[in-house]
């Protein structure tokens, strides 16, 4: 039997069955399988994926929506991934064009490598920002910030998603409900009884990946950190956004190294929406 031409091979959506299949395609491209993170995309998004006629995916990507249900206000895309041996083909860019039209006109924001810029911008996508991924071991030292924080509490939940959708600029209960069972850290920032700031911290192989960071400053995403810092042994990770240079060269002066640089796009807006001002991090750039 002769094999199907790649563009012949129907895109589908994925479930929770494809995890193992997802982990492996992440392998096949020299990612970790980072299962736990998959687990987490396909159960708070929309999976769409390719099936291999010799097994397995030849690739995937997930959709996180927010806004209404009914109606959302933003995309994010992430874990766009051909399998290697079908790799420059053009199967990348035909997911892509099959994601964007079902999006139809929910304006989309992804993270992009420099090797997957090209492709993105041939779709339509703009640069409008890039964030600076971070990895290494938090040494606390000097002075460090007198916020204070805690561990969260499921009364803190309300709080929590009113600020997140202030700051992120779209509704993202769906994905921040999930946190306490995602994350193995979740801490609060607050003054006078009132929450000023949340992050968490999740396992990601070896690392805690600090994400989301939403604090109302440049000192209390520094107590953040430091605090999720103090609850862990394994390196940290993170990406946070370039224009918070004081954040960066503290967390820098603290053990974490610049591993590399990820370009912010959108299409079919200028700008993502909400306040940079407080969104320091991501909870993974694989949904924003």
């Amino acid at each position: 039997m002769p094999t199907p031409s790649l563009a012949s091979l129907p895109i589908r959506r994925l479930t929770l069955r494809d995890l193992a299949s997802c982990a492996d395609l992440s392998e096949d491209r020299g990612w970790p399988r980072e299962e736990h993170k998959w687990g987490f995309l396909l159960t708070a998004g929309k999976g769409f994926g390719i099936d291999d006629p010799e097994g397995g995916l030849l690739a995937a990507c997930v959709v996180t929506e927010y806004g209404a249900w009914d109606r959302p206000e933003l995309g994010a895309i992430g874990m766009v991934l051909v399998a290697d041996r079908h790799a420059r083909k053009g199967v990348g860019r035909r997911l892509m064009r099959h994601v964007v039209a079902a999006m139809g006109t929910t304006p989309l924001t992804l993270h992009a490598t420099p090797y997957g810029r090209p492709l993105y911008e041939e779709l339509g996508f703009k640069t409008t920002g890039r964030a600076e991924m971070l990895k290494g071991h938090f040494t606390p030292g000097g002075a460090e910030p007198g916020v204070s924080t805690r561990a969260a509490t499921a009364e803190d939940l309300p709080a929590i998603l009113r600020l997140d959708e202030e700051v992120f600029g779209a509704d993202r209960t769906p994905l921040i409900a999930r946190l306490p069972a995602f994350a193995d850290q979740l801490r609060v920032a607050e003054e006078d009884g009132r929450v000023i700031g949340y992050a968490g911290a999740w396992p990601n192989m070896d690392t805690h990946v600090v994400g989301p960071l939403i604090a109302r400053d440049t000192e209390t995403a520094k107590a953040l950190i430091a605090s999720l810092a103090a609850l862990t042994d394994r390196p940290l990770r993170t990406d946070i956004d370039v224009r918070h240079e004081e954040l960066l060269a503290w967390a820098k002066a603290r053990g974490l190294a610049s591993v590399a640089f990820n370009a912010v796009m959108t299409y079919g807006i200028t700008d993502l929406p909400g306040d940079w001002t407080r969104r320091f991090a991501p909870l993974t750039v694989a949904a924003g």
